[in-house]
């Protein structure tokens, strides 16, 4: 055996001792720098949420807004067969059943009008079908002249449901004055004539909104999963918001009650939704509330999907005020603002006339809730609102 020096073994341990404490460095730092990117991929995911999103926008689009859709054309279909139905023959059995018809997808429209976006929006669904009070004076021209231009945004009050509501309730004091508003010789004819008119316009406008739905459009809101401007999930909050602060809050009570800021506290009962039919405008405002707070818990019938709460769940979202989760806090709000609907007469004109106290309490409550979903829920989705006040908050 070949002597070793000592200073070599010692040498050659200290050696052995440095690189096994520099593997152990290199494995330790290999180890740290994958946990990081895991970590930094899993946060990328959570943060961005475009998969989440993406589920949400898909039960949006197949289960709630389609589905409402095609449930509201059939209702517009009846509506069209019975106004043709009257119109061959003007007599109180059809007047009655063209009536149920009207009221029916009066009933159905309120759970599809938030749906103002992509087809809706282009063919500015909304302002066709429920603009109102109806111009009364404008019907009547328009049925003198069949050439009138309905296209036109001065023409959207003498069209869609108030328009019809005017036609089939509004023209006489009972049935009978009604049906002879029909039978008069000189206008008789032209009067039939715009009111099955107006039926066809409405199918024929929905079933182009339907069309696009059921073509690209679907898949290109489902895809559009961002949060910027133009995704679908900022679109379609916007439009969600929109609709409840000017046509549910402003228009079905503020207005008619005069708690608005326009309005500055006078009473304006005549703008009730349904006027010729006051006694089913608290039952159209409870349809429209009731289809507004189901789309924000993601209750489509029988089922529950994503939605705006599980989506703010997932975020972790509180109200700054008392530190609830804020899907609760919305929720809690809806029940208040239920609460005081349902309290209130069928008729709102009556309401308003009677005691219009409970239509102002009404107003603030539903304006709290504006300024939930307009401030904490958008901020807590990183959503700009791209709309603005025509009336003040």
């Amino acid at each position: 055996m070949v002597p070793v020096n000592p200073g070599t073994i010692l040498i050659l341990n200290e050696m052995v001792r440095t690189l096994f404490k520099n593997s152990i460095w290199i494995f330790l730092i290999v180890s740290m720098t994958g946990c990081l990117e895991d970590s930094k991929q899993s946060d990328n995911i959570s943060e961005d949420g475009s998969s989440d999103r993406k589920e949400m926008l898909t039960f949006w689009a197949e289960s709630m807004i389609l589905p409402g859709y095609l449930e509201f054309d059939s209702h517009m279909e009846t509506l069209a067969l019975r106004a043709n139905a009257f119109a061959a023959s003007p007599n109180s059995q059809n007047l009655g059943s063209l009536r149920e018809a009207w009221k029916n997808a009066y009933l159905n429209w309120q759970k599809v009008e938030m749906y103002e976006v992509g087809p809706a929006e282009k063919y500015t669904l909304r302002s066709f079908f429920n603009i109102y009070p109806a111009d009364v004076a404008g019907i009547e021209s328009n049925i003198s002249d069949p050439t009138a231009n309905l296209e036109l945004p001065g023409a959207y009050a003498r069209q869609g449901f108030p328009a019809l509501d005017f036609l089939i309730n509004g023209v006489g004091a009972n049935d009978q004055a009604i049906i002879a508003y029909y039978q008069e010789q000189n206008l008789g004819s032209k009067r039939l004539a715009y009111l099955t008119k107006l039926t066809i316009r409405m199918d024929g406008m929905l079933s182009n909104v339907i069309s696009e739905w059921n073509g690209a459009y679907k898949e290109e809101f489902i895809n559009k999963t961002g949060l910027d401007i133009g995704s679908s999930t900022a679109g379609m909050v916007n439009a969600y918001v929109l609709y409840y602060e000017r046509h549910v809050r402003s228009g079905k009570i503020g207005i008619p009650s005069g708690a608005t800021i326009a309005a500055s506290g006078v009473p304006n009962p005549d703008k009730i939704e349904a006027f010729y039919s006051e006694e089913i405008s608290r039952e159209l405002a409870q349809t429209a509330q009731k289809s507004f707070e189901d789309f924000f818990n993601g209750a489509a019938g029988s089922k529950t999907g994503p939605s705006l709460k599980s989506y703010l769940n997932s975020l972790g979202a509180k109200d700054p005020s008392t530190g609830k989760l804020l899907s609760d806090y919305i929720n809690e709000q809806f029940v208040v603002i239920d609460t005081r609907l349902n309290q209130l007469t069928p008729s709102l004109y009556n309401q308003i006339l009677t005691d219009n106290q409970p239509m102002v309490s009404l107003y603030n409550e539903m304006q709290k809730l504006v300024r939930i979903l307009k401030v904490d829920m958008t901020s807590a989705m990183s959503i700009t609102i791209t709309y603005t006040d025509n009336d003040g908050d």
